[in-house]
């Protein structure tokens, strides 16, 4: 597998750095070098030494995707992109793969099979699903959907470990479970469905292990740093009920995750990639 003809769109995000540095040979752009909300953008670009499209670019502001404007913004990266790189993949003979999410559920019924009914509560959710459906036509694809995502860049156990360092004694959402997906991981799945040329279609992707509650992942996080600070459960009503314009979050974003273990595999326990991770912020 020539990694020197892959093609990673997002490269400067969580997903984009770790792709990165998995596959140094691939051409790595963001939106100053392809613009791909833009059609002629997209049309224009030299597709002749591509053959796989890693499409890891994304509008990820859940809560701002329910304004005016972020309403706009998540449609245009989310679905309206999505469809120009599923043209410029059907008429260049590419493999598309693109990245998906636990938000085209709503969480009522879990854990989530790949061929769960869509059923999106927010704005980001919906132009996900959106992207997901005109993906789902071309020839050679994979969505490859993935949940609580914690690679470099602004996340979750970042913002903990700052508050927990700072001294403070947060209250997180306990109602709301799932299983984190380190980059790491994510990286290790795409590859592997890469290599073994496994059929297209749609894979969920995240850690293995218990599932929990964003409180609880807080605490396991406060463990790892060995630090004594206190967790106070909240719930998800109660953490945005001064926060009107908050999207509505799936319940349980937990997944099945059979059909890549069908493939041959492995997750990793979220728990052993959780203590590698914050052993190396703790090392910065």
């Amino acid at each position: 597998m020539d990694d020197s003809t892959f093609l990673i769109i997002g490269a400067n995000g969580q997903l984009g750095t770790a792709l990165k540095t998995k596959y140094p040979r691939a051409q790595a752009v963001d939106v100053g070098e392809l613009n791909i909300t833009d059609a002629a953008s997209v049309a224009n670009y030299d597709w002749s030494k591509v053959k796989v499209i890693l499409n890891a670019a994304a509008y990820t502001n859940v809560d701002g995707a329910q304004s005016a404007e972020g309403r706009v913004a998540a449609w245009k990266v989310n679905a309206l992109a999505v469809g120009y790189l599923v043209k410029a993949a059907l008429e260049h003979n590419l493999t598309l793969i693109q990245i998906s999410t636990e938000y085209v559920f709503d969480g009522n019924t879990y854990p989530h099979l790949e061929d769960e009914p869509f059923s999106p509560l927010g704005v980001y959710a919906q132009s996900k699903a959106a992207g997901d459906i005109v993906v789902s036509l071309l020839p050679a694809h994979y969505i490859v959907r993935t949940s609580w995502l914690i690679g470099e860049g602004k996340n979750f156990v970042r913002t903990m470990l700052d508050l927990g360092n700072r001294g403070v004694n947060p209250a997180v959402i306990s109602d709301d479970v799932g299983r984190p997906t380190f980059t790491s991981e994510l990286v290790r799945a795409i590859d592997h469905l890469l290599k073994n040329r496994s059929p297209s279609g749609t894979y969920n992707v995240s850690n293995d292990g218990e599932v929990v509650s964003w409180a609880d992942l807080t605490r396991a996080i406060f463990k790892d740093a060995r630090l004594n600070n206190s967790v106070t459960d909240t719930t998800d009503a109660q953490y945005y009920a001064d926060k009107p314009n908050a999207a509505p979050r799936p319940k349980n974003s937990t997944f099945n995750l059979s059909k890549i273990h069908s493939t041959g595999f492995n997750s990793n326990n979220w728990q052993d990639d959780l203590n590698d991770y914050v052993a190396k912020e703790l090392a910065k």
